[in-house]
């Protein structure tokens, strides 16, 4: 196979025109091109003017490919070899099942891997199923009604179900390639698998989760919904099982093997996990709003004048400065077409996420604003200093927004100039449990007040009207990610042996491709375990 990067279409010309492209860079006829598939596209909107897409190709010829390799003498040009996931070796003799603590990506993938090896994973999610989790979070979003066990946070598929399902990943992994395979078979865009940045859609998340679910029992694995970890049980530095509520029924297991994939905001079972004496550091995290400006305006300010092209969709963006500190801020999760997220999982407590269906066709885009804060930002150095510090600034919102899980709101304008917000201006906010306009002063940190009040203005130079007055700041965004890192060893378990603290919610991810290549990586290491 024979990878041929930058060929370059404009916005009005047909994918077709692929294949001849190809040929004329591999100096053959494009009759020898017996088969070609896309394996990266982007758009290129550097230059305003000149707005097109760029392609990377696979090609399989019915020539020499080392020959016409060599003869090409291109750097766009090479010889590619198609991925093919490989199941380890299972070195495992435990007589015991392993068990997995969470369903979000993480989870997800680790039990679907240990399925595939025939290991008959169980899997225990404190929530609920998506058809019934759905209802809840739509109950709490219209009627104001949380459930403290099925949220926006808790149930299948994790955090990320209620999300763009952005699967855009910083890290390198042998095992990106692997997620994206499984969430194309269960439902996924075929666009995942090539996109610069690719997403599901968070209407579409529901049939992906629910699908990958299925296949995982059909492999012999078990999902217990509803299904809550209460302890485990610990001897000699090992583990020896579980105790856990199911049908408010307690019940213990026998288990040698537990991946902890529990989400970041499972921070019930992480205070049981440092009771039980596990190695928890402190980890920095961030802390911000949501802010919203109209798609139209986004649009115009990355594609000029082919803002409205069928072909380009909702514009993103990602922006960042490094100004009042060394962290500095930055945009995350940016959601085109989308809404601003109730999040919360606890009593008393407001947070905000993003999300967008697949079609993106929303007013307005919204994404997350954040700062980063550091573990010397925290108000002492206990190990779950960053939980309790972000669970302050969410009561703090609640208490602000009038107690009833509406979100504190201020316009962008009023924001920058230090005044409480009395109206909105043309841009609604789309938080569905409704906003309280106010001063987030209130309820963020100094430090991050000062610090967004400076980005905004940065990053104005870098995406024109991001700093339109009536642009809206919804608040807060608190669990971009996890505050702590649970420590683990080159074989993934803490110093409780058997205990394999995984993904997000453990510090070693951030997103669902990282997660679910974490759960991967997990998977990997129980398989290896001679025991």
């Amino acid at each position: 196979m024979i990878r041929i990067s930058e060929i370059r279409l404009s916005i009005d010309e047909d994918e077709s025109l692929l294949t001849e492209k190809a040929a004329k860079l591999l100096k053959i006829n494009k009759k020898y091109i017996t088969a070609l598939t896309i394996f990266k596209k982007s758009i290129d909107a550097r230059k305003k003017d000149d707005i097109h897409f760029s392609y990377t190709v696979d090609a399989q010829i019915s020539l020499d490919e080392n020959q016409i390799v060599s003869k090409c003498k291109s750097q766009k040009v090479s010889l590619a070899t198609p991925y093919i996931y490989e199941l380890p070796e299972n070195k495992r003799i435990s007589p015991y099942r392993p068990v997995i603590v969470g369903f979000g990506p993480a989870g997800m993938l680790a039990g679907l891997i240990l399925a595939e090896a025939g290991l008959r994973p169980i899997i225990l999610e404190r929530g609920k199923g998506i058809d019934e989790r759905q209802r809840d979070v739509n109950e709490f979003w219209t009627k104001r009604k949380l459930n403290e066990e099925s949220n926006v946070q808790f149930g299948e598929g994790g955090a990320g179900t209620f999300s763009d399902g952005k699967l855009t990943t910083g890290i390198k992994s042998p095992y990106i390639r692997k997620v994206l395979e499984e969430l194309y078979e269960a439902g996924a865009p075929e666009e995942i698998l090539y996109s610069s940045k690719p997403h599901i859609g968070t209407d579409r998340l529901a049939v992906v989760v629910k699908n990958i679910r299925k296949k995982t029992e059909r492999l012999g694995g078990e999902v217990w919904l509803e299904t809550k970890l209460e302890k485990l049980i610990v001897y000699n530095g090992f583990v020896h099982g579980i105790s856990y509520t199911r049908n408010g029924v307690k019940s213990d297991m026998e288990a040698d093997s537990v991946i902890m994939a529990i989400g970041h905001s499972a921070r019930d079972t992480v205070e049981m996990l440092y009771a039980l004496g596990v190695e928890i550091i402190q980890k920095a995290f961030s802390v911000g709003a949501r802010i919203e400006h109209p798609q139209s305006l986004i649009n115009k300010a990355q594609y000029g004048k082919f803002a409205d092209h069928p072909k380009l969709g909702a514009a993103d963006y990602k922006l960042a400065c490094h100004g009042l500190h060394e962290r500095g801020a930055y945009t995350f999760c940016m959601c085109p077409g989308g809404t601003v997220v109730a999040a919360a999982s606890e009593k008393e407590g407001v947070i905000v996420n993003g999300m967008s269906n697949l079609a993106r066709d929303g007013e307005n885009a919204n994404s997350a604003l954040l700062v980063g804060i550091e573990p010397k930002d925290f108000p002492d150095s206990h190990p779950l200093s960053g939980i309790y510090y972000q669970r302050a600034i969410e009561h703090a919102a609640f208490e602000l927004a009038g107690g009833d899980y509406r979100a504190p709101a201020q316009l962008v304008g009023d924001f920058l100039n230090g005044i409480e917000s009395k109206s909105l201006g043309n841009i609604k906010p789309t938080c569905p449990t409704g906003v309280t306009l106010t001063s987030l002063d209130g309820c963020l940190p100094p430090k991050v007040t000062a610090t967004m009040r400076s980005a905004i203005v940065e990053m104005d130079k870098k995406l024109n009207g991001f700093n339109t007055y009536d642009a809206v700041l919804t608040a807060p965004e608190t669990r971009s990610s996890s505050s702590v890192r649970i420590l683990r060893d080159d074989l993934c378990q803490c110093n409780i042996r058997g205990v394999y603290p995984c993904g997000e919610g453990a510090g070693y991810a951030g997103g669902i491709v990282s997660a679910a290549a974490d759960g991967i990586r997990c998977a990997h290491a129980v398989l290896g375990d001679e025991h």
